[in-house]
């Protein structure tokens, strides 16, 4: 059954739409980076007040509402500018990547994947100290991408050869 399901069409379909997933996931970091440019600390603080005010009075004491308000008040201009030029660049980078590889360029796939580790990378690095769950499935996404590309670079490779005897 699970050999039925793995025939070559499928595995180059699932590639695909797992780079079009990586491509909305690109385009919405790229968004959100620049969304970071112009969000400024007094405006996180507001928003912030304004969507907590009924549930600080019903409890002031809420976790949740203190830990974002704790990080709200570390939010400074610096960490802005990171903010918006590490999710633009880690954006504008995958955008990038994906355009290439759905364009099928041969290069593109070990570029992709030495830059897919990295990220992989970064993100373990980033979970030893957040330990987010979020961080554990992007990895996991990008380890099933990092081997379907690998799959996919093969199997073109193999397809140029045949076509070129």
């Amino acid at each position: 059954m699970l050999r039925r399901l793995l025939t070559e069409k499928n595995i180059h379909t699932l590639f695909r739409i797992s780079l079009y997933v990586k491509f909305l996931d690109a385009a919405i970091e790229t968004l959100a980076g620049i969304l970071a440019l112009f969000v400024t600390h007094q405006m996180l603080l507001n928003t912030m007040q304004l969507i907590a005010a009924g549930e600080l009075a019903e409890d002031p004491h809420d976790l949740v509402i203190h830990l974002i308000l704790q990080w709200i008040h570390r939010y400074s201009v610096r960490t802005q500018m990171f903010l918006a030029f590490y999710l633009m660049a880690h954006g504008l980078v995958k955008i990038w990547l994906v355009i290439g590889l759905l364009r099928e360029k041969l290069w593109y796939y070990p570029t992709a994947l030495v830059v897919f580790f990295l990220f992989i990378l970064y993100q373990l690095y980033r979970f030893t100290f957040n330990h987010s769950l979020w961080l554990l499935v992007l990895t996991v996404v990008d380890m099933i991408v990092i081997g379907l590309t690998i799959h996919e670079y093969r199997y073109l490779r193999q397809h140029i050869r045949r076509q070129s005897r």
